[in-house]
């Protein structure tokens, strides 16, 4: 099996302890997909969505465990019900804002990229509301917290990164 890199994340955060943990987080953030040159045509008609669900690498994981504490607390659960990074295959997915696209050099930008600066970006595709939607989805093991009436939230709260 062959995956391909198209390009790269240009973000605020390179470490994984200051990037947010959630596109939500940062939604007001603005940042950068630079697409390589041989997949930069690929980007015709893009802008025209609202909004890209984004694949990508996450590139400082190292290893994988079965099973991990989840930011909002609570017991251990497997990692295929949860968002960590320590995945078996560390693949990401983020559905982001779309800002802008230059098809001629590359640029991608994004409200809410969530990514470290330097993420490998394995494809990009347009969210459809209709088909990309479910609102009467549950949470899984989250309901459990409302039920309690503890509202999920992030593990912290976005703030931007600080200046050198």
């Amino acid at each position: 099996m062959e995956i391909q890199v198209i390009g790269q994340a240009r973000t605020a955060w390179s470490r994984r302890q200051d990037a947010p943990h959630q596109p939500r987080a940062a939604a007001e953030v603005v940042g950068e997909i630079l697409v390589e040159e041989p997949f930069r045509a690929a980007l015709a008609d893009l802008e025209s969505f609202n909004r890209i669900w984004v694949i990508f690498l996450f590139h400082q994981s190292t290893g994988f465990a079965p099973r991990v504490k989840p930011p909002r607390g609570g017991p251990k659960r497997g990692v295929l019900a949860t968002r960590a990074p320590n995945r078996p295959s560390q693949i990401g997915l983020s559905c982001v804002e779309l800002v802008a696209v230059d098809v001629s050099s590359g640029v991608v930008r994004a409200a809410g990229l969530d990514l470290l600066n330097e993420t490998p970006v394995l494809d990009l595709k347009p969210y459809l509301p209709e088909v990309d939607s479910f609102p009467e989805a549950g949470h899984g093991w989250l309901d459990a917290f409302r039920a309690a009436g503890i509202e999920p939230r992030l593990k912290k709260p976005f703030q931007p990164p600080r200046s050198k």
